[in-house]
């Protein structure tokens, strides 16, 4: 998740003009653009941005959520409770692999935005051995 973070604050820093953005298609390294892709990435720069504080908050909110669940017991079986840990074990390991998967994804995806960003920005300004006036 530090890497994720990492990269969307790299981001944020770096893209002073989103609008720089608009009309540009992400490419994978070394291909063509994707014929089939309509996102263009300002439109992913802005989801980028939002996805932030929801991954940043959502911790939070997921423990205030579990806490009011907890408040609301119901009397169970030891054997019941031991299945219930089992099946919760199964269940966070198996969400905790999505959430990996998804903050990997994110992470890909904001930094190539931002090498993106950088290679725009250097075909735009001027070289650096000619005066800039």
């Amino acid at each position: 998740m530090e890497q994720y973070l990492s990269a969307t604050q790299k981001m944020e820093q770096e893209v002073m003009f989103p609008s720089l953005l608009r009309g540009v298609f992400p490419q994978q390294e070394g291909a063509a653009p994707a014929a089939g892709s309509h996102t263009d990435l300002y439109e992913r720069y802005q989801l980028l941005k939002a996805i932030k504080p929801m991954v940043e908050k959502g911790l939070a909110s997921v423990t205030d959520q579990s806490l009011t669940s907890d408040n609301a017991g119901t009397d169970t079986s030891s054997e019941d409770n031991d299945t219930m840990d089992a099946q919760l074990e199964e269940r966070l390991s198996h969400h905790l692999a999505g959430l990996q998967q998804v903050l990997t994804h994110l992470t890909r995806d904001t930094n190539a935005l931002t090498r993106r960003y950088s290679q725009i920005l250097e075909q735009i300004s001027p070289s650096e051995g000619q005066p800039s006036w």
